[in-house]
């Protein structure tokens, strides 16, 4: 990768400011090879209820700006209903904060962590008064979502930009973010590990291996979105960046595990939208179906594109697909997410000591022909199809 995408702006707009950065990235490097002081990391998650009662108000804050009324989304909320109205996700993003803290103490690495959720307590505007409170100014976000999409990565960049300005701490305090970290041995190696053990187990019950799929899933997203993923001088295929990634994790997944005869592909899940607008295909509850349709006899199900076992996990996966390939008379494994894995801990810690150090480029571990992705994004980058262009922290305007 090059920096001319920045290079051209600079030189027909002079010199490229990126909103609410610190000087090393103000300017736009594609990879930032300067040292930065940090004084704190950001954990930004997506939040979740902890109650039948929070189920409706953090719906509406998910869907904010799109007129859906309280009927609708009580339409949808039956999922954190079925489990007493309580999201995992909080939870597991204390428990990620703590480890991450231990790993950061176990180094002697000396940056406090400070958490905020886009759409439930703590809030962003929570964390980003709290670090200016303590007198922090130079915030390292790590958002716990490792793929490029509005809803993975831009729409936390245009929360920072919001939080920001709407508490009036633009001037006082400045966000990058790490790379998008989705070829990050890190986070790939609990991924090869639950394949494999997954693969042994049902070779060890004398499945054939012809009739086994692993099926990798991820959140399904609109297609027009799709495509938008990713820099907008790159072209990713169909499916843009977003799905370019998950295939070339996968493969490599694949690779690892070193069983070629064993039939693998991406499916999608948790599709929201309405039946008019095309999302992401196929749904991984119709892949099972087909696969039962030509004799396949077990499924391993890989939740590719989670960081940890959330509600889309839970019910999506652990209870639909279940359903799904219990029907078909199919036996299904599903592998774990990261979680609070080690190696997934460590490389968190391990992306934020790449900006902390301004590690070299040629230096930076990333597990597939794709990374090691960008620490400023460029400009276009992950648009929102209906909402257009937001100012957003961490990347070049637009």
């Amino acid at each position: 990768m090059t920096n001319n995408g920045v290079d051209a702006v600079a030189g027909g707009l002079g010199e490229v400011r990126v909103p609410y950065a610190t000087e090393a990235a103000a300017c736009g490097p594609e990879h930032v090879v300067e040292p930065v002081a940090y004084d704190a990391i950001l954990l930004a998650g997506f939040g979740g209820p902890e109650g039948q009662d929070d189920v409706i108000p953090f719906l509406r804050n998910v869907t904010r700006g799109r007129g859906i009324p309280d009927e609708r989304l009580e339409e949808v909320a039956h999922h954190y209903r079925h489990f007493g109205g309580v999201s995992p996700i909080n939870d597991q993003n204390r428990a990620l904060k703590a480890a991450l803290e231990d790993e950061l103490a176990r180094r002697d690495i000396a940056l406090p962590v400070i958490w905020g959720n886009r759409n439930w307590d703590p809030y962003m505007a929570d964390a980003v008064t709290e670090a200016a409170d303590r007198g922090f100014s130079k915030l390292i976000a790590v958002a716990t979502s490792a793929y490029s999409s509005f809803s993975s990565c831009r729409q936390y960049r245009e929360d920072f930009a919001r939080t920001l300005d709407e508490t009036g701490l633009g001037d006082r305090i400045q966000i990058d973010k790490v790379r998008q970290f989705f070829d990050h041995p890190g986070f790939v190696a609990p991924f090869e590990e639950g394949v494999r053990d997954a693969l042994t187990d049902l070779l060890g019950r004398g499945i054939a291996r012809e009739q086994i799929r692993v099926m990798f899933s991820t959140h399904s997203i609109p297609t027009d979105d799709a495509v938008r993923s990713g820099p907008r001088d790159r072209d990713f295929g169909e499916g843009g960046a977003y799905a370019a990634q998950h295939l070339a994790v996968a493969g490599f997944v694949m690779e690892q595990v070193g069983e070629p005869d064993v039939p693998w592909s991406l499916v999608y899940q948790s599709r929201s939208g309405p039946p008019t607008q095309p999302w992401l295909e196929p749904d991984i509850n119709d892949a099972i179906e087909e696969a039962a349709g030509e004799g396949a006899k077990a499924v391993v199900i890989v939740p590719l594109g989670f960081v940890s076992d959330h509600m889309e996990v839970l019910w999506d996966l652990d209870t639909e697909a279940m359903e799904t390939a219990e029907e078909h008379g199919m036996v299904a494994l599903r592998t774990p997410t990261p979680g609070v894995d080690p190696a997934y801990v460590t490389g968190l810690v391990d992306l934020v000591l790449e900006r902390v150090n301004g590690t070299p480029v040629a230096e930076r571990p990333s597990v597939t022909e794709l990374g090691p992705w960008f620490d400023v994004c460029r400009p276009g980058c992950c648009e929102n199809v209906r909402a257009g262009f937001k100012p957003a922290a961490a990347g070049i305007a637009p």
